[in-house]
């Protein structure tokens, strides 16, 4: 079953300019983990995840859109995977299980939350006690921009006033992507 807007997402998120196996070192995911890949969209970062906990591990793929989990949960079956578990969802519930993740993971998101600080307070149930949240959003750089004409950014700055407004501290900055802002924050 093809999605294009998936396979696009897909596709840029693979992309080695964006560097996606440097983005995972620098998670350090283990075996055994669960992660929340919120924002799945196509599913590229869930289903790496997926490959990484392993069997032991779980990983929930959570979007606002049917069509962008059913291609997930078609991708996770193509390969083998039965560690994913796609959840819906609106922009501002969150529908996982408390207390249960190692690592959020956010890629380009935050700046569709409507209310930043309160959501990611709600996220604080929902990880284990030295949980982590890894935000990477689109920064707002000089010159023509697509995400920057669209308002699709949120300044580093302000994704750090707010987490520690939400009670997080930033563990890690992270500056070699070319378009986006990489942080982690622990609980």
């Amino acid at each position: 079953m093809g999605n294009t807007k998936a396979e696009m997402f897909n596709s840029k998120a693979s992309n080695p300019k964006n560097k996606p196996d440097e983005v995972l070192k620098n998670l350090d995911v283990q075996h055994g983990q669960t992660v929340a890949d919120i924002g799945s969209g196509g599913g590229y970062f869930a289903l790496r995840f997926a490959e990484i906990v392993g069997a032991e591990g779980h990983v929930f793929a959570v979007d606002t859109e049917q069509n962008f989990l059913d291609f997930v949960q078609n991708s996770a079956k193509e390969k083998g995977l039965s560690n994913v578990e796609t959840v819906l969802v609106t922009k501002d519930s969150v529908n996982l299980p408390e207390k249960s993740l190692d690592l959020i993971f956010m890629r380009n998101v935050s700046h569709h939350l409507p209310n930043r600080p309160e959501y990611f307070k709600k996220l604080k149930a929902v990880l284990k006690p030295k949980g982590r949240i890894a935000i990477i959003e689109y920064r707002r750089d000089k010159g023509f921009s697509f995400h920057r004409m669209l308002g699709h950014y949120v300044p580093k700055e302000t994704i750090i006033k707010e987490m520690e407004e939400a009670g997080y501290q930033l563990e890690k900055d992270l500056d070699f992507l070319p378009e986006q802002s990489f942080t982690v924050f622990s609980s």
